[in-house]
């Protein structure tokens, strides 16, 4: 003998479980901080990618170029990429011919560039401009947030897990510096709010 549940019975039970579901979703989604409100495309396959899937982590995002006396820092930034993300951290790559016209390939080009040379495994996206009159979205944020715009290629940005810009460290500074790597161990041991 089968035991049938009516279906008023049914959805009165699931209705609440359904509500909390869609608040849950709308929760994360208005829960992303204007800092990473933002869509660009992926470097390798150009599929739109928003920024808001690194809300909660802490990021350093770095403008990049192919032909730079500083492109060796794509290995850096793997390494620390490598050692941090399993406790929430992220580096994400822009591309950039702003500076010397250091970068002057096609997304494909340095797509394969960063993998044949550097294994990059980090989150890289299509090219963009950094700096002048007409630096993307994200980068015009913040060079406003911070007053500090890039003056050349891999410049970074250290951003907390609640998507505050906590800092910013020119060429010069390497990823493996104790200035840099300090910051993001304090950072990846506090928690988001």
């Amino acid at each position: 003998m089968h035991c049938r549940i009516p279906r008023f019975i049914l959805s009165w039970l699931f209705t609440p479980l359904a509500l909390l579901a869609d608040i849950n979703i709308a929760n994360a989604a208005t829960s992303c901080s204007p800092l990473l409100s933002h869509t660009f495309p992926r470097l390798q396959d150009e599929a739109p990618q928003n920024l808001c899937q690194y809300q909660g982590k802490v990021i350093l995002v770095v403008n990049t170029a192919s032909f730079c006396g500083f492109t060796s820092q794509y290995e850096g930034l793997e390494k620390i990429y490598a050692k941090y993300k399993d406790q929430g951290f992220v580096v994400l790559g822009f591309p950039s011919n702003d500076f010397g016209q250091q970068e002057p390939g096609s997304n494909k080009e340095i797509a394969d560039f960063c993998k044949n040379t550097y294994d990059v495994k980090f989150p890289m996206f299509a090219k963009s401009s950094v700096s002048g009159s007409n630096p993307n979205p994200l980068f015009k944020m913040l060079i406003t947030k911070t007053g500090t715009t890039p003056k050349w290629n891999f410049y970074k940005y250290l951003i907390d897990r609640n998507g505050n810009v906590i800092d910013s460290y020119g060429s010069m500074t390497k990823p493996s510096s104790s200035s840099l790597t300090g910051a993001i161990e304090k950072l990846l041991g506090e928690k988001s709010q």
